[in-house]
């Protein structure tokens, strides 16, 4: 993997960050280049009083911005997260400077943060690091859609499958299972968000999805960036999965030739792998919640890779009854199987932490 950096201005802790990381990668057989844009690996090496993003030219481009402060913030993840958007990035490193420590805060676009503390005498630190930030950028996105203006007439204005998903969704707003969306539009430009949009395949910052199994073939989903409590429209909030494409890495989307199409949930493809293996599953429920006691992914992989959703595939292969299955997603939340919506709600309801555990 050839990877580079971007950015000039650099703290001493972000000079220290940016050596180390360096000499890992090397020493892993990584190829440093000077040229970013043709880097696989890009690390934005930005000010935190006025984060400038690094604009890739390829959706493949991982972004890793680092920034750097004196101040020991209340909630890293609260302080991180704007950093992360107005710098266009799949991760934010936020290196905190306190007495001889460096405290290294590692921020997702899935609104996940965990802490590296390292130990002066720590010499795996960076070999931490390394193993927490690979898996991360090799992973391959599958967020690309392909709309299909077949989508029969009589299905137009949705059927009672749809209206089940609008129901879930206001099930979930009243159990409170619904983070709100983050102010996206408040924090970029309309260029930047045409930006983040082409590159990320979402429309708004806004977290969970929800699936029902139309046939064999196909499934009803909810779109990206909408409000899940409020879903109306078919084609624009509740989309038809009809297919994948693997050579292009493409979901294939049935939908009204009337109506301009959002993209569907950057989930699709882990939806799709579950609902083509396991016939007895009819729904799908993904939450930013936990439960204790289920299996978890290892890495935490970025939302919409194809990595992310063969490990959340693996998993419900191994549960016990794989059409009732819990599945953590490591400092992300909870996919959820059952034969139907009801069934998913019967099981969770009260069962459910919103306090995701970071690690």
């Amino acid at each position: 993997m050839k990877f580079a950096f971007s950015g000039d201005d650099r703290s001493r802790s972000q000079q220290w960050f940016a050596k180390g990381l360096k000499k890992v990668m090397t020493a892993h057989g990584h190829q440093f280049i000077e040229d970013p844009d043709h880097a696989r690996l890009v690390m934005n090496v930005a000010d935190v009083g006025n984060p400038r993003p690094f604009r890739r030219k390829a959706k493949a481009t991982f972004v890793v911005s680092i920034v750097s402060t004196g101040d020991v913030p209340k909630d890293p993840l609260q302080a991180g997260y704007p950093l992360l958007v107005r710098t266009l990035s799949n991760l934010l490193i936020y290196l905190v400077e306190r007495d001889s420590f460096i405290d290294t805060h590692f921020v997702t676009l899935e609104q996940g943060a965990y802490t590296l503390a390292p130990d002066p005498d720590d010499d795996r630190f960076f070999e931490r690091v390394y193993e927490r930030l690979t898996p991360l950028a090799s992973s391959q996105l599958v967020i690309d859609n392909e709309y299909r203006t077949d989508l029969p007439h009589r299905l137009w204005e949705g059927d009672p499958l749809t209206r089940q998903l609008q129901e879930a969704g206001g099930r979930l707003d009243a159990l409170n299972l619904l983070p709100a969306p983050f102010p996206i539009h408040e924090l970029l430009s309309p260029r930047d968000l045409r930006h983040v949009h082409r590159l990320y395949g979402i429309g708004g910052l806004s977290y969970g999805n929800l699936s029902i199994r139309r046939d064999a073939a196909s499934f009803w989903m909810s779109a990206s960036g909408v409000n899940k409590a409020d879903l109306r429209v078919v084609g624009r909030d509740i989309l038809l999965v009809t297919g994948y494409d693997p050579e292009r890495n493409t979901m294939i989307l049935s939908v009204p030739p009337s109506v301009e199409p959002r993209r569907v949930s950057v989930d699709a493809i882990e939806h799709w792998m579950i609902y083509t293996e396991h016939p007895p599953v009819g729904a799908i429920v993904h939450i930013h919640a936990w439960m204790e006691g289920i299996l978890s992914t290892e890495v935490n992989y970025p939302c919409g890779t194809l990595e992310l959703a063969t490990s959340v595939a693996e998993l419900v292969r191994r549960a016990p009854d794989p059409g009732h299955a819990v599945i953590g997603l490591k400092n992300h939340g909870l996919t959820i199987t059952g034969p139907s919506l009801d069934d998913i709600f019967d099981r969770i309801e009260g069962k459910v932490k919103r306090q995701v555990p970071l690690t």
